[in-house]
């Protein structure tokens, strides 16, 4: 009997924790189904802030919840929104998610924004010396002469990096 009370005990602990993630845990770790689930039943949730000013679009990317993004940026409001640490298409770019970045350009995701520190996408893709990702936005006309807080531009870090195929691309 005392082994039924505590298996229903977790069971029901279970359940509850289970239904009290919010829309950035989803973000973070959720499935499609969740979010959708959560999306219908208060579809302003996806376009909130955590205390950091952080979308649940740029948690999506930044930890490669890859169809949950997918969703998110089929119906946010703002595919642009930029938080001190970027926006989506940047996170999309540092985590090295091109099929993210990919969708988000064609959804007209600005390839110039810049981060807090003055970073664009094409800059971070160039520092992590992503060959595929900086011909990606090239191709969606982003700007290779925005220079970041230091003065320095996505083409001074491939020289500095001195990979010639990033170089050549950037010429």
């Amino acid at each position: 009997m005392k082994k039924l009370f505590v298996l229903t005990a977790l069971l029901c602990f279970y359940i509850s924790t289970a239904q009290e993630k919010n829309v950035f845990d989803i973000a973070r770790s959720g499935t499609l189904t969740e979010i959708q689930n959560l999306n219908k039943s208060n579809p302003d949730l996806i376009n909130s802030l955590n205390e950091n000013k952080t979308s649940p679009l740029i948690l999506a990317c930044y930890r490669g919840n890859i169809e949950v993004a997918k969703f998110l940026i089929e119906n946010v409001k703002n595919i642009n929104y930029n938080s001190d640490m970027g926006t989506a298409l940047m996170a999309a770019t540092y985590k090295n998610q091109p099929q993210l970045v990919k969708l988000l350009l064609e959804k007209k995701a600005n390839p110039n924004a810049t981060d807090a520190n003055g970073i664009t996408a094409l800059s971070l893709a160039v520092q992590f010396k992503n060959t595929e990702l900086v011909k990606l936005l090239l191709e969606h006309k982003a700007d290779k002469t925005i220079k970041d807080n230091q003065g320095k531009t996505a083409f001074e870090y491939a020289v500095f990096s001195q990979n010639e195929p990033i170089i050549n691309l950037l010429k």
